[in-house]
């Protein structure tokens, strides 16, 4: 692959100097700082809502250091990956749409670097927000609950974070054969109603990524969850799709 180095240089300084290291990192990050403390503020926030409105609100037990991790894994599956759906939606297009792809590949660059630096940089970009965010929530929610065991949490974490992976794959993928941004992330976010739905059925929730659509949250709430298998297929899943990205992109006209 001529020039991977030098385009990956190219797309990490990209991430650094525009938007893209505020907007993925900012979202996640304020779910990080902030889910322990609604965790922990939960009681106090619903006392205050049903006095106002003459409810009495009980809960039947405290919060605990598992509500926090629950927040975090809520976060990432919900807001999280939606948001990542949205974002890379255009990570190919994008560069085609401005002509920035055809400067970049009158350069000793091949349209397979192109893509799987786009795709490798981007991964590694995802992983390090997703470690810096699983550190804060634990560190803030040992300092609130007094106790926060790593287990439950970082499983939660690297469970989910096998599943955005996958998903970055699927919209390097579409981002190359759909014109559009927001056609290609309409169509993710159809992909991803179709792994939950398949998730249904017991068979896919043990061997496919359809596993990893509800295993970050049982996994943050303490309950043993066999996931291996889901994170294999889905690793393996998205190596594929970042080649065939790879493969489709070379033999369309720019």
């Amino acid at each position: 692959m001529s020039g991977f180095r030098v385009f990956a240089r190219k797309e990490l300084r990209e991430i650094v100097r525009t938007w893209r290291i505020w907007v993925l990192p900012g979202i996640l990050l304020f779910f990080a700082l902030t889910g322990p403390v609604l965790a922990r503020l939960t009681p106090q926030i619903l006392s205050a809502v049903g006095s106002r409105q003459g409810v009495v609100i009980q809960l039947t037990k405290p919060p605990t250091y598992l509500d926090a991790y629950g927040q975090w894994a809520k976060s990432l599956s919900q807001i999280g990956l939606f948001a990542l759906i949205i974002i890379y939606g255009g990570l190919v297009s994008s560069e085609r749409r401005s002509g920035t792809a055809v400067l970049v590949l009158t350069k000793p660059v091949s349209r397979r670097a192109f893509v799987v630096a786009k795709a490798l940089v981007h991964a590694l970009f995802l992983t390090a927000i997703v470690v810096l965010g699983t550190a804060l929530t634990w560190v803030e929610t040992a300092v609130l609950f007094g106790s926060a065991p790593a287990g439950a949490l970082w499983s939660a974490a690297l469970s989910w974070l096998a599943f955005a992976l996958l998903f970055l794959a699927i919209m390097t993928l579409l981002s190359v054969s759909v014109g559009s941004q927001a056609g290609a992330a309409g169509v993710g976010i159809g992909l991803y109603a179709l792994l939950a739905v398949a998730g249904i059925w017991p068979p896919l929730t043990t061997l496919s990524p359809a596993g990893l659509v509800g295993a970050p949250s049982a996994l943050a709430a303490g309950r043993n969850v066999a996931v291996l298998w889901p994170v294999l297929t889905s690793l393996a899943l998205a190596a594929l799709l970042v080649a065939t990205a790879a493969a489709v992109f070379r033999r369309q006209e720019l």
